[in-house]
């Protein structure tokens, strides 16, 4: 096993842990476990964008905030749907992510979306639908919200697809906080709940284990080709199953089961499929060169 897929595995168990360690707080309003997690998230990014005399304003600066307000927006949006439904359940609507991402792409890169890949959308949508419909506990107001924030995650994803060519990867991560904290800060002086006992721990572990599978996804996309790790970041759903039985009793029947299946698998392809078109066209490419 590569260092790469390590890595890869290590950031997917992490972002689990945050996910957990959400659930733990369904007391504490989500925008306010927002605010706690963005403010370690900006004092961890500007001290090492001052360490490496990084311009920490970037360039792009529209293009920055509305990554920072669309990963804002889907953040709240998840946590607040992790707190309300199982963890599988939660975790298994935000793959759609991929799929918006790439419908997204249409318009933001020019990305061109094949036939094929409709048909893979229309499995994950299937599979979310069912999902839905064989569990009672997913009321449609939080399926919409799931849909919402898988939207405004492929909008941030595109984002960064059209920074990475301009701005440092940590002045891209930096503008999530500079953008949430000021808006996530005055909702929460209205609406203010004071975390008691271990809740300022448990605060402090969803900024640090963010931190931490950040870090280790990226090292994982550094050192090993971003298509053959890619697909590991679902094996979230085993942990969100695994740590949703463990902590909070979650159960579900075999036609939910089958629905993340479906739901993966269909995200999966679409991943493989641009895989496979990327090699091929690079092997076309290639032999033009050489003739």
């Amino acid at each position: 096993m590569t260092r790469g897929v390590w890595f890869m595995l290590l950031a997917t168990l992490f972002f689990s842990l945050m996910n957990v360690a959400v659930k733990l707080l369904p007391h504490i309003p989500a925008v306010e476990i927002v605010f706690f997690r963005s403010l370690v998230s900006l004092i961890i990014s500007f001290v090492i964008l001052k360490a490496t005399n990084t311009n920490i304003w970037g360039k792009n600066h529209k293009l920055l905030i509305l990554r920072g307000a669309s990963g804002a927006m889907a953040l709240i949006l998840y946590f607040r749907l992790i707190q309300e439904i199982p963890l599988a359940s939660a975790t298994t609507i935000l793959f759609l992510s991929p799929v918006f991402a790439s419908i997204l792409g249409i318009f933001f890169v020019k990305e061109e979306v094949r036939p094929i890949q409709w048909f893979f959308f229309i499995i994950s949508f299937i599979g979310i639908v069912m999902v839905k419909g064989f569990d009672h506990r997913i009321g449609l107001i939080y399926l919409l919200m799931g849909f919402s924030s898988s939207l405004f995650s492929g909008v941030a994803f595109n984002c960064i697809r059209k920074l990475n060519t301009s701005e440092h990867p940590l002045v891209i991560i930096l503008y999530f906080p500079l953008v949430t904290l000021p808006i996530t800060g005055i909702w929460s002086i209205f609406n203010w709940v004071t975390p008691r006992g271990m809740d300022w721990f448990i605060l402090l572990m969803v900024g640090v284990l963010t931190q931490i599978a950040q870090y280790f996804m990226t090292r994982s996309f550094q050192t090993e080709e971003i298509s053959k790790v890619a697909s590991l970041r679902y094996l979230g759903i085993v942990y969100a199953l695994i740590f949703g039985f463990v902590f909070f009793e979650e159960h579900f029947n075999l036609l939910v089961y089958a629905g993340m299946i479906l739901t993966i698998l269909g995200v999966v392809l679409n991943i493989w499929f641009k895989h496979t078109q990327l090699k091929a066209d690079k092997n076309i490419f290639k032999g033009r060169l050489t003739n």
